[in-house]
Protein backbone atom coordinates (compact mmCIF):
# COMPACT_ATOMS: atom_id res chain seq x y z
CA UNK A 1 0.00 0.00 0.00
CA UNK A 2 2.73 2.37 1.12
CA UNK A 3 4.28 1.85 -2.05
CA UNK A 4 1.38 2.38 -4.38
CA UNK A 5 0.72 5.56 -2.32
CA UNK A 6 4.65 7.01 -1.96
CA UNK A 7 4.24 6.30 -6.45
CA UNK A 8 0.90 8.08 -6.73
CA UNK A 9 2.85 11.21 -4.99
CA UNK A 10 6.17 11.51 -7.38
CA UNK A 11 3.36 11.18 -10.74
CA UNK A 12 1.50 13.79 -9.02
CA UNK A 13 4.84 15.93 -8.35
CA UNK A 14 6.35 14.76 -11.96
CA UNK A 15 3.04 16.39 -13.40
CA UNK A 16 2.86 19.23 -11.55
CA UNK A 17 6.39 20.10 -11.97
CA UNK A 18 6.15 19.85 -15.87
CA UNK A 19 3.08 21.32 -16.14
CA UNK A 20 4.73 24.26 -14.40
CA UNK A 21 7.75 24.51 -16.67
CA UNK A 22 5.37 24.19 -19.61
CA UNK A 23 2.62 26.80 -18.61
CA UNK A 24 5.68 29.14 -17.66
CA UNK A 25 7.18 28.63 -20.96
CA UNK A 26 4.08 29.51 -23.28
CA UNK A 27 3.34 32.43 -21.13
CA UNK A 28 7.21 33.90 -21.41
CA UNK A 29 7.13 33.17 -25.02
CA UNK A 30 3.86 34.72 -25.86
CA UNK A 31 4.11 37.67 -23.19
CA UNK A 32 5.17 41.22 -25.41
CA UNK A 33 8.52 41.48 -23.43
CA UNK A 34 12.14 42.69 -24.75
CA UNK A 35 14.33 39.28 -25.40
CA UNK A 36 16.69 40.15 -22.23
CA UNK A 37 13.28 41.10 -20.15
CA UNK A 38 11.85 37.56 -21.19
CA UNK A 39 15.35 35.28 -20.55
CA UNK A 40 15.10 36.87 -17.41
CA UNK A 41 11.41 35.71 -16.58
CA UNK A 42 12.69 32.36 -17.57
CA UNK A 43 15.78 32.23 -15.20
CA UNK A 44 13.38 33.18 -12.28
CA UNK A 45 11.12 31.12 -12.93
CA UNK A 46 13.33 27.74 -13.44
CA UNK A 47 14.96 29.24 -9.93
CA UNK A 48 11.00 29.13 -8.58
CA UNK A 49 10.12 25.81 -10.00
CA UNK A 50 14.06 24.30 -8.40
CA UNK A 51 12.82 25.64 -5.13
CA UNK A 52 9.44 24.12 -5.39
CA UNK A 53 10.58 20.82 -6.22
CA UNK A 54 13.42 20.75 -4.16
CA UNK A 55 10.51 21.51 -1.06
CA UNK A 56 8.26 18.50 -2.74
CA UNK A 57 11.26 16.25 -2.56
CA UNK A 58 12.06 17.37 0.96
CA UNK A 59 8.35 16.68 2.38
CA UNK A 60 8.30 13.47 0.11
CA UNK A 61 11.42 12.61 2.27
CA UNK A 62 10.21 13.46 5.35
CA UNK A 63 7.08 11.61 5.05
CA UNK A 64 9.03 8.27 3.96
CA UNK A 65 11.07 8.58 6.57
CA UNK A 66 8.06 9.35 9.05
CA UNK A 67 6.41 6.10 7.66
CA UNK A 68 9.22 4.03 8.30
CA UNK A 69 10.03 5.35 11.86
CA UNK A 70 6.15 4.58 12.29
CA UNK A 71 6.75 0.95 10.74
CA UNK A 72 9.73 0.26 12.74
CA UNK A 73 7.79 1.09 16.10
CA UNK A 74 5.10 -1.28 15.16
CA UNK A 75 6.96 -4.00 14.37
CA UNK A 76 9.27 -3.56 17.50
CA UNK A 77 5.80 -3.39 19.27
CA UNK A 78 4.82 -6.81 17.79
CA UNK A 79 7.93 -8.33 19.09
CA UNK A 80 7.57 -7.11 22.22
CA UNK A 81 4.22 -8.59 22.33
CA UNK A 82 5.33 -12.07 20.78
CA UNK A 83 8.28 -12.21 23.03
CA UNK A 84 6.12 -11.65 26.13
CA UNK A 85 3.07 -14.07 25.15
CA UNK A 86 5.85 -16.89 24.06
CA UNK A 87 7.19 -16.06 28.15
CA UNK A 88 3.81 -16.73 29.41
CA UNK A 89 3.68 -19.76 27.53
CA UNK A 90 6.91 -21.18 28.88
CA UNK A 91 6.24 -20.28 31.92
CA UNK A 92 3.18 -21.91 31.70
CA UNK A 93 4.40 -24.97 30.46
CA UNK A 94 6.79 -25.65 33.01
CA UNK A 95 4.25 -24.92 35.57
CA UNK A 96 2.51 -27.69 34.51
CA UNK A 97 5.35 -30.28 33.94
CA UNK A 98 5.83 -29.22 37.25
CA UNK A 99 2.50 -30.24 38.41
CA UNK A 100 2.40 -33.43 36.28
CA UNK A 101 5.76 -34.74 37.77
CA UNK A 102 4.58 -34.22 41.15
CA UNK A 103 1.54 -36.11 40.37
CA UNK A 104 3.51 -38.75 38.58
CA UNK A 105 5.96 -39.36 41.47
CA UNK A 106 3.01 -39.41 43.76
CA UNK A 107 1.45 -42.19 41.68
CA UNK A 108 4.67 -43.88 41.27
CA UNK A 109 5.13 -43.60 45.33
CA UNK A 110 1.79 -45.43 45.75
CA UNK A 111 2.63 -48.11 42.93
CA UNK A 112 5.50 -48.77 44.87
CA UNK A 113 4.16 -49.29 48.23
CA UNK A 114 0.86 -51.67 46.81
CA UNK A 115 4.22 -53.43 45.44
CA UNK A 116 6.17 -54.00 48.31
CA UNK A 117 2.82 -54.58 50.16
CA UNK A 118 2.63 -57.89 47.77
CA UNK A 119 5.71 -58.88 48.20
CA UNK A 120 5.62 -58.80 51.57
CA UNK A 121 2.73 -60.83 51.55
CA UNK A 122 3.74 -63.12 49.18
CA UNK A 123 7.03 -63.39 50.82
CA UNK A 124 5.07 -63.95 54.03
CA UNK A 125 2.48 -66.34 52.80
CA UNK A 126 5.44 -68.97 51.57
CA UNK A 127 7.25 -68.76 54.94
CA UNK A 128 4.39 -69.25 56.67
CA UNK A 129 3.40 -73.10 56.91
CA UNK A 130 -0.30 -74.23 56.25
CA UNK A 131 -2.23 -75.30 58.52
CA UNK A 132 0.35 -74.63 61.36
CA UNK A 133 2.60 -77.85 60.83
CA UNK A 134 6.19 -77.43 59.26
CA UNK A 135 6.52 -77.81 55.99
CA UNK A 136 8.09 -80.83 54.50
CA UNK A 137 11.58 -79.32 53.80
CA UNK A 138 11.44 -78.05 57.19
CA UNK A 139 10.32 -81.24 58.78
CA UNK A 140 13.66 -83.15 57.09
CA UNK A 141 15.78 -81.04 58.34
Amino acid sequence: MSNNSSDDIGAFLTGFVVGGLVGAAVALILAPQSGAETREQIRQKGIELREQGEESLAEARARTEAAAAEARARAEKLAAEAKTRAEHVAAEARTRTEELTKQGRVVIEEQRAKLQDAFEAGKKAMTTPKGGAASDSEAAV
